[in-house]
C-alpha cells in the first residue's frame, strides 16, 4: 500500500487529498496514492487498491470518452517513463503523465438520482442547487432527466454547492454552457454502459481545464471516489441504496460518535477489507478484469 510517494527526481507540485502531482518536463505525473479522505479529513488509514483502482478506472474512462472531448491523459504505460522513473516500482499503475491545463475553479456534478447532498437540500427547500424541481420525489428516485449541479472547488475545507448561474459568473456564461452540455453527455454516455453492466450511476462529479482555448477533461474520470454506483438489481427507490463506492466509510463514520470536527477514528480491519473488495468489485464491473 502507498500513502505518500518521494520522487527525488521530479519537483512535488503539491500533495492533496488522494494524489500527489510532480512536474514532468512540459507535462505532469499525477500519482494516485491509497489515501482515504471522508468529511474533508485524510484518514489514518490506506485502503489496499485503491489508488490502483482509481488510477486504471480513470484511465479507462478517458479512453472511452475521448470522442465526446478531449481529456489530459497522454499514457499511463509504466515502460514509456523516463528510465530514471523506471526504478520505482510503485508507479505501476498508478500513474497517468497528463498535459498542463488551467483548471476550472468549479467542479461540475451530474446527478441522475435524488440521493446525498442533494437529498438533504431538496427535503429542506424543495430546491437543488438552489434551482426548485419538481414535488413528491422519494430518496433515490430517478430525475426524469439529469440535473446539473455545479460546486466550487475549495483547496482546503469543504466544496461549496452553488447555483449555475452563480457559475456563469465565475467562468462566463459560454464557457458555462459548454461545460454543462459535455458534463451531461459525459454522464448519459457511461451512465447508459454502466446500466448494461448492471450499474446505476446515481451521480458523478467532473473536472475540466483550458488547454489553449480549448475545454479539456482532466482529474479522475468516473470513480469511485468521484461517482456513486449502485446495484440494478437491488435498486428500490424510497430508500438508501447499497453501494459500490466511498460512501461504505462515510457510512460507518457517520455511525459512530465522531463529531466530524476533530481527527477522526481509525477505521477498523474489516471496514479497511471490506472497502478493498468494494473498489475491486466496481473495477471489475467496468473493466471485465480481476485486480488480483
Amino acid at each position: 500500500m502507498i500513502r505518500t510517494t518521494e520522487i527525488k527526481e521530479l519537483r512535488l507540485l503539491s500533495r492533496g487529498k488522494v494524489r500527489d502531482i510532480y512536474e514532468l518536463d512540459e507535462n505532469l505525473l499525477i500519482v494516485t496514492t491509497d489515501r482515504v479522505s471522508a468529511f474533508d479529513f485524510i484518514l489514518n488509514q490506506t485502503i489496499p487498491y485503491k489508488g490502483i483502482v482509481l488510477n486504471k478506472l480513470s484511465v479507462h474512462n478517458f479512453m472511452k470518452t475521448r470522442n465526446i472531448i478531449e481529456n489530459h491523459l497522454i499514457y499511463s504505460d509504466f515502460d514509456l517513463l523516463p528510465p530514471e522513473l523506471r526504478k520505482y516500482d510503485f508507479l505501476r499503475d498508478r500513474f497517468m503523465v497528463v498535459k498542463k491545463t488551467k483548471p476550472l475553479p468549479v467542479e461540475c456534478i451530474v446527478r441522475g438520482y435524488i440521493t446525498g447532498s442533494a437529498w438533504s437540500e431538496y427535503v429542506k427547500s424543495q430546491t437543488i442547487g438552489g434551482m426548485y424541481v419538481e414535488p413528491g420525489l422519494m430518496e433515490s428516485e430517478r430525475f426524469h432527466e439529469p440535473v446539473f449541479t455545479p460546486s466550487t472547488k475549495a483547496e482546503k475545507g469543504h466544496d461549496e454547492n452553488i447555483s449555475v448561474d452563480a457559475m456563469k459568473n465565475i467562468i462566463g456564461r459560454e464557457r458555462a454552457e459548454e461545460v454543462m452540455s459535455v458534463s451531461l453527455k459525459l454522464y448519459s454516455f457511461v451512465s447508459e454502459a454502466l446500466h448494461s453492466s448492471g450499474i446505476l450511476l446515481a451521480d458523478t462529479k467532473m473536472e475540466f481545464g483550458i488547454l489553449d482555448g480549448r475545454l479539456i477533461f482532466i482529474d479522475e474520470a468516473f470513480t469511485p471516489d468521484s461517482s456513486r454506483f449502485w446495484f440494478l438489481d437491488k435498486y428500490k427507490k424510497g430508500e438508501k441504496q447499497e453501494s459500490l463506492d466511498k460512501q461504505f466509510i462515510r457510512n460507518y463514520l457517520l455511525s459512530t460518535d465522531w463529531d466530524r470536527k476533530s481527527p477522526p477514528p481509525d477505521l477498523p480491519e474489516e471496514i479497511v477489507n471490506k472497502t478493498s473488495e468494494i473498489y475491486k468489485e466496481i473495477y471489475r464491473i467496468v473493466t471485465n478484469e480481476s485486480l488480483s
